[in-house]
């Protein structure tokens, strides 16, 4: 008998990213997030060092996903951090290889690619690529990542129909039913659309981003989502 909480959910995942401190991570899953993410990219506002990083993933339980942001970083550099964070899944938001990505999954470790409907890499890479899924936003920022850009969501739902689609970008409290409902997406991130500033978390906004996300179910009623998010050592199909 499986113990996934997710086996027959009806509404999509949730991941909220740019997580700096480890009361807030609590706070996002106790109001119902799915995974957490910590960004590894110096150039964000959002950047962590290992030990903060560290701290944010002690925090939580072990059945939230923990994701690590890297942005054309390396091998070694991406496993230190899986190994003294204590990852279970790496998102790869920049130009990455999918030799790359074919590495850490032998290590047992999730993976997401971005793809950028503006830009590359896009829709047509990813059947070059073995991953968990696909995180798909707009490319139209200063830096990777959503730029709280809000953009025509619609555009990756045939992409979600094929493969398993992770939806970011602008997403908020106020559109997030908007854009779930244009995409039907597995899962949604967000991150600038629930701070109170950059890398700090409004648990208000949260909690009402994740009421949201659950009222969507009813848009789910012919579509079986795949789990895109799973506890640490998990097998896809528990």
């Amino acid at each position: 008998m499986s113990d996934n909480p997710n086996k027959n959910r009806l509404y999509p995942q949730v991941k909220i990213c740019g997580l700096t401190h480890p009361h807030e991570a609590a706070q996002c899953v106790d109001r119902g997030a799915d995974a957490i993410g910590m960004v590894f990219f110096p150039k964000s506002p959002r950047h962590v060092t290992v030990d903060q990083a560290r701290a944010v993933v002690e925090a939580v339980p072990e059945t939230t996903t923990a994701v690590g942001v890297f942005v054309d970083a390396g091998f070694s550099f991406i496993m230190a951090r899986v190994e003294r964070c204590g990852l279970s899944m790496v998102q790869l938001h920049g130009r990455e290889s999918a030799r790359l990505a074919a590495r850490l999954k032998a290590e047992g470790i999730g993976v997401l690619k971005v793809l950028f409907v503006d830009n590359r890499p896009g829709f047509d890479d990813a059947p070059g690529f073995e991953v968990d899924g696909y995180l798909v936003e707009c490319a139209k920022g200063p830096l990777p990542g959503g730029n709280a850009m809000a953009w025509d969501w619609g555009a990756a739902r045939d992409f979600g129909h094929r493969q398993t689609l992770v939806l970011a970008g602008g997403l908020s409290p106020d559109n997030v039913t908007e854009a779930i409902c244009a995409a039907l997406p597995a899962a949604i991130d967000v991150s600038s659309g629930v701070e109170m500033s950059p890398g700090r978390k409004d648990p208000h906004k949260v909690a009402r981003l994740i009421a949201a996300v659950q009222g969507t179910a009813d848009q789910y009623a012919a579509k079986m989502i795949q789990p895109v998010f799973r506890p640490k050592g998990q097998r896809p199909d528990a």
